[in-house]
């Protein structure tokens, strides 16, 4: 999604948008949570405006109570003291730290819990957040090694270890963060051809991750993790590579059943030299198999055997019989 130059928008949220999508490859808005769900810092923001107020009120009776009413220079002098306090008093949330710089001159880092500044002297020009981030960020239309353009969209888990080099070694430790993670994942995209980027994933999360931490190491920042979350090709290559991709799986197939029937046929070679030199094993061998046939109990078996004859005579022996089995004749 782009905006043209007739954008109604100022200047400073225009070049927001530019970054969001130059950040996350699309807009930033698809990626926010619901604000309600997040940490507030309603309650260190106003601890300090309290201060203010009560220290402004306790100047302003005194200067009652020793005047006998309340001048100009009572307020004036109200006022001054709670400015006073207003930028003197700061409280830091547990996961935040405070880069305190004096005289233009980083000095210390302050924080969680309250704490107190020279005014005029000593400033707070960077508060940092400590908790991990995560840092969604894209690819548009990178081109792999064989001139293929894909959508690939991450996603970044880092953490400021070092709020010091945060503060002074960059400027915007977010931004820049981000732009490194999206300049690696378009050069690692660069490297491989697209079969390598769909199924090198977890090589390719971990090759981003040592390049970035290469990069953000010295600004005091760790990366936790890189994760590849979408790959999209182009529907014109999707039905060519599906093509591809049925041809290896039947190549691959035939192979696996080509394996089979050589492994097989080698130990029925094996089987069958055995039995060559063993007239005994091979009947057992039989006997074995009309066994198993018959375990089930459902079928018919068949045994060309000798002992058939027993239930078949010759003619002429059933003759013999008879004329033997006859009574003979009375007188």
């Amino acid at each position: 999604m782009k905006r043209r130059n007739s954008d109604p928008r100022p200047f400073s949220e225009k070049d927001s948008y530019r970054r969001s999508e130059m950040e996350f490859g699309v807009a930033a808005e698809a990626y926010r949570s619901d604000p309600s769900r997040k940490a507030t810092r309603n309650g260190a923001v106003l601890f300090p405006v309290v201060m203010a107020l009560l220290a402004a009120v306790v100047v302003a009776a005194l200067w009652w109570l020793a005047t006998g009413g309340l001048s100009l220079a009572g307020v004036v002098l109200a006022v001054v003291v709670g400015l006073a306090v207003v930028s003197s008093v700061h409280v830091c949330l547990e996961w935040e730290r405070v880069v305190v710089m004096r005289l233009g001159r980083f000095n210390r880092l302050a924080g969680p819990g309250i704490f107190f500044i020279i005014p005029l002297v000593e400033f707070c020009p960077l508060r940092v957040d400590q908790r991990t981030t995560a840092t969604p960020f894209g690819a548009e239309e990178a081109l792999t090694s064989d001139l293929v353009p894909l959508d690939v969209d991450a996603v970044l888990f880092w953490m400021i270890w070092d709020s010091e080099k945060a503060c002074t070694e960059v400027e915007d430790c977010r931004f820049a963060v981000a732009l490194t993670a999206q300049t690696a994942l378009r050069n690692a995209i660069g490297r491989a051809s697209v079969s390598n980027v769909v199924m090198r994933r977890q090589q390719l999360d971990q090759e981003l991750q040592e390049a970035v931490e290469s990069k953000v190491t010295d600004w005091g920042i760790a990366v936790l993790s890189v994760e590849i979350r979408d790959i999209i090709i182009p529907k014109e290559l999707q039905g060519v590579m599906s093509l591809e991709a049925q041809a290896e799986c039947r190549k691959n197939a035939r192979i696996t059943l080509m394996e089979a029937e050589r492994d097989v046929s080698s130990i029925m070679q094996e089987v069958s030299e055995t039995y060559a030199h063993d007239e005994v094993a091979l009947n057992l061998r039989k006997i074995h198999l009309v066994y198993e046939g018959m375990q089930d109990g459902e079928g018919t078996l068949v045994v060309p055997s000798a002992y058939t004859e027993g239930f078949t005579l010759d003619p002429n022996k059933a003759d013999s019989c008879k004329t033997a089995a006859a009574p003979a004749p009375r007188p």
